[in-house]
């Protein structure tokens, strides 16, 4: 397959695909001779076209417009505004428009016309199919207003003789409808046969005989009708005449006869030889051949008929595309009046000698032969309407379009014969600006006859290209305290368009005060005199804009970098750096940073520091400016340490500045208090029962080295006190009465009274144990001091009334005794006291259970004679196991009197008893006061905290008591049983054991730890 027979199949599919998107077809049937602006049809509305852009929303006006061959007399009109169809002055005659042509429906003239619809993106192309319906117009005419027929005298009666028959252009009822004849004298009548293809023939009829001799010629008249309205007619003169007889009149062998002949069938080819004959002799059977009245004046001149043989020959070239089919009337007659019909029908078959027609109607208006087209025109733009056509048939009359090369152009198929012809690309004027080509129009027939159509395309040029730097980015550098006007660089760009379009201006944007641009050449110069430390870079815009209409513009970036001077000394944040430390900080630990800056840049920004005049107390970083300690801090010795640093830029010359540094040591709450009153655990106050509420009982009195918060005292009973009778002033350690004391108070009562400072990071406290003995009077001091020993054995979070053991005084010790004596005398009382006995030890282990962790009682009256009994019956214990609260001593003192002091962590409960307990808060990751430019890390104090947990709720065995407690490494140390002990720790174990004998001395079942403790025992 060449090139060639490549576009014809390829055309030949593009004619099969239509696009029915912008395709559409309607069709308007009017009646001819109708006068000028009539009305036809509304394209939009028939159509149902909106003028709303369904991908934009918008509306828009449409342009209709006919589509027309230049020259041609348009029979219709279309508003180019409104799509309405009208009439013309040019008036529609079916008769003319259709002539020639054989129509058996009265809807069969028709022309076509087509209508686009414009702008490119509403685009349609409408075929409008208009049909012609007939209008009575013409009368019905026969050949010759004179006809004259021939009858022998001795014709039969009723015999028929052919009339010539009448023709109206019209069609339908509009055509010839009915014969008549007038004045017929009775002799003739008239008979009307219809043949197969809807044809009228008359025939005339003969009434009466004829006699020659008598009367040899008729004159009468024949009418002709159509069915139109109004009806129109016209009359022809019937000349009969009567001839002498002739008997027997020519026959044809065939009536219809059917013969093809080619179009280019030479002149002189035969077409039919006809024969007729008649069986007459001599001169009654000698037959003359004539075309009959009815053949058309054109066919006779195509045609010869020979009258002697009655051989049909071609006399002129046929055109099938003029006239496809002839019919012929042959008449064959020997000289009577009634002659033989035969009728030929010639079929002029197709050959291929016709080439395609291209018929090239543009919808954008040539000028001199030549379309222009804007560049910046959309893709499938369209130019114009092309029909192409073939007067051939069948494979001779397929036609196939195409372009016959490469351009941005293609033939868009609308219809089988038609093509819209269309940009297939965006055109651009800088690539090419004129386009010439040819269309080619090629039949299927073989040979393949082809027809071409040139079309020449014009660009015109749009400003659709903006102007283009050289360098999208342009970056400068330029040296500070430069001079103003210095030139710095010129900015260029280019156009690709012509003209206007490609001439630029420049302009600068925004933030571009320092510069100034030249318009016409862009040399870019310095406005003003650059500083880096106030702005080290500009970056602005420069525009391009050209002259076209509209504009386009593109921008650059401009950055300019401007180059530092050493023009700046170093300079610190602060004139002052004050920072705070802890005093126990260790040695070489950072304790600040000095924070400088230069505002030059490189080399001139490098700073180094340095310390002038600090005796090598402190080490600085002279790159990160990190001073750490060269000492260990002692507030007690050195409260503060002040220096100078310098700092010093590496420009050349270098430039250089100094500022103060102040250390500041910070108190650390690294002491517990310390009790100066009571001056022991051992002493005890007497509280009379005659003492009022509010009175002062007893004062409790410590005091701690610390400063600040970490100095401030808060006293808190945190045991012994269950029935609210003591109360004790937080701030000033003074414990007074509540309530006046009953005869139920009477005897020794210890409270535990806990001493906390209201330090950071936390509080340290000591515990102290003071004792107050209820009663008028204390006779028997020893005694009292007894009762004090023996409680050593009572957990301090127990109430010493809780314990196993009373303690009495002397008061109770005589009752019991006269109990015991009168028990002795009496079998049965002594009975009931044994049974009285055992049934209270049951409940006091119940009781016991309930009540861990309330606070202890003094002894209590009841029952007295029964735990006397109970006290000489029990066994001393084996063993029992030590329970012991770790406690520190804070200064040394003797051993007599040395004051009990302990830390505690107490429960939630016990604390809420007393002031409300100092709250730091979240400690702030700084040593520093919160204005300090210092940047030292957060240091805390090395001494742990541990936690005495006391858990009231948990319940305890009779006579093994676990007290588990976490001290700080600094506290005081409370001794029991008998006797109090002082030790001195270093250890980190919180934990020993050890073994009371019954008479108070100490067992050591392992190494006693060294961490200070109260030892307590229980029998």
């Amino acid at each position: 397959m060449d090139l060639r027979d490549f576009y014809l199949l390829a055309a030949l599919i593009a004619c099969l695909r239509l696009d029915s998107a912008i395709a559409q077809e309607l069709i308007y049937t009017i009646r001819e001779e109708l006068p000028e602006n009539v009305p036809i049809g509304n394209i939009p509305k028939d159509l149902n076209i909106s003028h709303i852009n369904a991908a934009t929303g918008t509306s828009a006006s449409l342009v209709y417009r006919l589509v027309s061959k230049a020259g041609d007399a348009p029979l219709v009109r279309v508003s180019s505004s409104t799509g309405e169809i009208f009439t013309t002055s040019n008036r529609i005659d079916r008769e003319k428009l259709c002539a020639g042509a054989s129509y058996a429906e009265e809807n069969e003239c028709f022309f076509e016309l087509e209508v686009v619809i414009l702008p490119n993106d509403f685009f349609r192309l409408i075929k409008i199919k208009i049909v012609v319906k007939d209008t009575n117009d013409n009368a019905p005419m026969f050949p010759s207003p004179v006809i004259n027929i021939s009858i022998p005298e001795n014709t039969l009666i009723n015999s028929r003789f052919p009339i010539p028959s009448a023709t109206d252009p019209d069609t339908g009822f509009n055509g010839v409808q009915h014969y008549e004849l007038l004045n017929g004298q009775s002799v003739f009548g008239l008979d009307i046969v219809e043949t197969p293809e809807g044809e009228k023939w008359p025939q005339l009829i003969v009434q009466q005989n004829l006699d020659r001799e008598q009367k040899d010629t008729y004159v009468m008249k024949i009418k002709v009708e159509d069915g139109g309205t109004p009806q129109k007619s016209s009359t022809a003169i019937l000349q009969v005449t009567v001839s002498d007889v002739n008997d027997n009149r020519p026959v044809f062998k065939e009536g219809q006869v059917e013969v093809h002949i080619p179009e280019n069938a030479p002149v002189g080819t035969s077409v039919i030889q006809l024969h007729a004959t008649d069986a007459d002799i001599g001169s009654n059977a000698e037959i003359r051949y004539i075309f009959g009245a009815q053949v058309a004046p054109a066919t006779k001149r195509l045609f010869a008929l020979n009258n002697t043989t009655g051989l049909i020959t071609v006399q002129r070239s046929l055109d099938r595309e003029e006239t496809a089919i002839h019919k012929v009337t042959v008449l064959a007659s020997d000289g009577s009046s009634t002659p033989a019909r035969a009728t030929v029908t010639i079929n002029v078959t197709d050959v291929n000698d016709n080439p395609p027609n291209i018929d090239l109607r543009y919808i954008i208006s040539p000028i001199n032969g030549t379309v222009y087209l804007s560049e910046k025109d959309p893709v499938n733009t369209k130019i114009a309407l092309i029909t192409v056509s073939d007067k051939d048939t069948d494979v001779n009359g397929k036609v196939i379009c195409f372009i016959e090369r490469e351009v941005p152009f293609h033939l868009k198929a609308v219809y089988d014969n038609q093509y819209l012809l269309e940009t297939s690309s965006l055109l651009d004027y800088e690539g090419t600006k004129e386009f010439s080509f040819k269309i080619v129009a090629s039949d299927s027939g073989k040979p393949s006859l082809n027809q071409t159509a040139l079309v020449r395309v014009k660009l015109e040029d749009e400003n659709d290209n903006p102007p283009i730097f050289n360098q999208p980015v342009i970056e400068l550098s330029v040296s500070e305290n430069n001079r103003r006007g210095l030139y710095l660089t010129t900015i260029s760009a280019t156009d690709e368009d012509s003209g206007k379009n490609a001439d630029i201006v420049y302009q600068l944007g925004p933030n571009a005060s320092f510069f100034d641009l030249d318009r016409k050449t862009g040399v870019l110069t310095a406005s003003r005199v650059f500083d880096r430390e106030e702005q080290e870079r500009f970056i602005f815009t420069v525009t391009a804009r050209d002259n076209g209409t509209p504009p386009l513009q593109s921008q650059a970036a401009v950055i300019v970098t401007v180059l530092d001077e050493n023009d700046n000394s170093p300079k610190f944040t602060h004139n002052h750096f004050q920072f705070f430390v802890s005093e126990n900080l260790p040695k070489y630990s950072t304790v600040g940073v000095i924070t400088v800056t230069d505002a030059d840049a490189g080399e001139n920004k490098a700073v180094t520091l340095s310390i002038l005049n600090d005796n090598d107390n402190f080490v600085l970083d002279p790159y990160s400016g990190v001073i750490k300690s060269n000492v260990s801090f002692d507030r007690e010795q050195q409260s503060s340490y002040t220096f100078d640093v310098k700092a010093t830029d590496g420009g050349q010359p270098p430039r250089s500045s100094t500022a103060k540094v102040t250390i500041n040591v910070m108190d650390v709450n690294d002491n517990s208090p310390v009790v100066i009153s009571p001056p022991s655990n051992t002493s005890f106050k007497l509280v009379p029962l005659s003492a009022i509420p509010g009175s002062v009982v007893a004062e409790v009195f410590a005091v701690d080295i610390d400063t600040g918060m970490n100095a401030e005292l808060k006293y808190t009973i945190v045991s012994g006190n269950n029935k609210g009778l003591f109360r004790i002033d937080p701030v000033t350690g003074n414990i007074t009465l509540e309530e006046k004391p009953a005869p139920t108070d009477v005897g020794l009562h210890r409270l535990v009274v806990n001493i906390s400072d209201l330090g950071y990071p936390k509080s340290l406290h000591t515990l102290v144990l003071v004792f107050l003995y209820v009663n008028d009077t204390a006779g028997n001091a020893s005694y009292i001091y007894d009762l004090i020993r023996r409680t050593m054995e009572t957990p301090l979070d127990r109430n010493i009334g809780d314990s196993s053991q009373p303690y009495q005084n002397e008061d109770y010790l005589t009752i019991m005794i006269a109990i015991v004596a009168g028990a002795m005398v009496v079998i049965v009382v002594i009975f009931v006291t044994v049974l009285v006995r055992c049934r209270h030890a049951s409940r006091f282990k119940a009781a016991q259970r309930s009540k861990q962790g309330a606070e202890w009682m003094s002894p209590n009256q009841e029952n007295k004679q029964n735990k006397k009994k109970k006290r000489k019956k029990r066994k001393s214990p084996k063993s029992s196991l030590l329970n012991f609260v770790t406690i520190e001593e804070s200064k040394p003192d003797d051993t007599v009197h040395e004051p009990i002091n302990g830390t505690i962590s107490l429960p939630a409960e016990l604390e809420e008893q007393g002031m409300g307990r100092f709250d730091w808060g979240p400690a702030p990751p700084t040593t520093f006061k919160p204005n300090s430019p210092d940047l030292a890390k957060h240091y805390k104090s090395a001494s742990p905290q541990p936690a005495f947990h006391l858990k009231p709720d948990t319940p305890v065995s009779v006579k093994k008591h676990h007290v588990i407690q976490e001290l700080p490494l600094d506290n005081t140390f409370v001794g029991g049983c008998d006797t109090l002990s002082k030790r001195s720790s270093t250890s980190s174990d919180h934990f020993s054991a050890s073994e009371c004998s019954s008479q108070g001395g100490f067992k050591t079942k392992g190494p006693l730890h060294t961490r200070q403790g109260i030892w307590l025992c229980q029998q």
